[in-house]
């Protein structure tokens, strides 16, 4: 099995009583585990025939798919790749690396001229311009955040840019040019979305949606964009278990091996540098630690972290939860209706 935490992480800390191998799990029983659930919510609980789940060559499009196919079979799930003008092209030669590894059937739609039409771009660029008012045609890029670890109080957020000669330049962002270059690109998640609905009705399907533990429980989504799906068969599972289910189900190594991206921007960017600060490995292990009552003492050698450092990502994850709660709700209603004060219809 792939280790979970690569890196100068230490991944067993025996002294401590706590290590990583808190996160490993029995990847064929937790399979079926999620097969069974899958076939009970799309075929009897939301009475859909099959699923559609958009895959980006990502680890977490792919273990989704995967878990699709074994309870669905493959006849019953259809794989949606959906470019557009900032995507990596690698994202869709592995995205269609895994449908055939796992024969499905699949439709590319490129959303970049509906994306043109809505103005996303245009409106994108123009907010960047007030930062940096010679940003136009030829130049890229990316949204980062400041390391954790690296300062004592809020998050910094920084826009980095790269002219069409290669000169990239980092500017801090006042908020409402930082909120309004994020609404910008909020539209690809949300266009997205459309689309797989669409693809869905047509055939009575259910959409699959595909965040980690981390990413659901840190709000790394975009409300009614990809926070919205019918199901969600991941969101119980750390990071790092996901990837233990990617090798047990056969996802293709190359997907495997690919850092995860947001694929969002046109320059490359980690998730990290977009919105966890950390490595996924070193923040399961902070998050686990958090969630299961572990002492700060003993989950910091764990992630490879000083006390005071696990202890300052600690409260960034509460910062976030309290940031993002909104992510998660549903309508809000005068009054409770029906069957609907029950469940979340929207994030789930």
């Amino acid at each position: 099995m792939n280790k979970p935490f690569p890196g100068n992480m230490a991944a067993n800390t025996p002294a401590s009583g706590f290590s990583a191998d808190a996160l490993t799990i029995d990847a064929a029983a937790e399979t079926a585990r999620i097969v069974a659930a899958i076939r009970t919510q799309v075929l009897r609980d939301l009475r859909r025939r099959g699923a559609v789940i958009g895959l980006s060559g990502g680890i977490d499009s792919s273990v989704t798919a995967a878990l699709c196919v074994r309870a669905l079979g493959a006849e019953r799930v259809l794989a949606l790749f959906m470019p557009e003008q900032d995507s990596d092209t690698d994202s869709l030669r592995l995205g269609r690396l895994m449908a055939d590894a796992i024969g499905v059937r699949s439709v590319t739609e490129d959303v970049e001229p509906t994306l043109t039409a809505a103005g996303c771009y245009a409106r994108r660029d123009a907010f960047i311009r007030k930062v940096v008012p010679e940003y136009g045609p030829g130049w890229a890029c990316k949204v980062a955040i400041a390391n954790v670890l690296a300062t004592s109080g809020y998050n910094i957020t920084s826009l980095v840019v790269q002219s069409p000669d290669g000169q990239q330049r980092t500017v801090r962002l006042p908020i409402d040019v930082y909120l309004g270059i994020v609404a910008a690109t909020n539209m690809k998640q949300r266009t997205r979305k459309q689309i797989e609905y669409y693809h869905a009705d047509c055939l009575n399907y259910a959409v699959a949606g595909t965040p980690n533990r981390l990413e659901y429980d840190q709000g790394f989504f975009v409300k009614n964009g990809d926070g919205a799906a019918d199901f969600k068969p991941i969101a119980h599972l750390y990071k790092t278990q996901v990837y233990q289910l990617a090798e047990f189900l056969g996802v293709p190594e190359e997907i495997r091996a690919r850092p995860p991206t947001t694929d969002t921007w046109s320059l490359a960017q980690t998730q990290e540098e977009f919105y966890f600060s950390l490595p996924y490995d070193r923040m399961d292990v902070c998050l686990y630690a958090l969630d299961h009552g572990v002492d700060a003492a003993q989950a910091a050698p764990a992630a490879g972290l000083t006390v005071e450092q696990i202890e300052r990502v600690w409260r960034d994850i509460a910062a976030k939860r309290r940031a993002t709660r909104y992510l998660h709700q549903p309508p809000l209603l005068v009054e409770p209706i029906g069957m609907g004060q029950a469940t979340d219809p929207g994030t789930g």
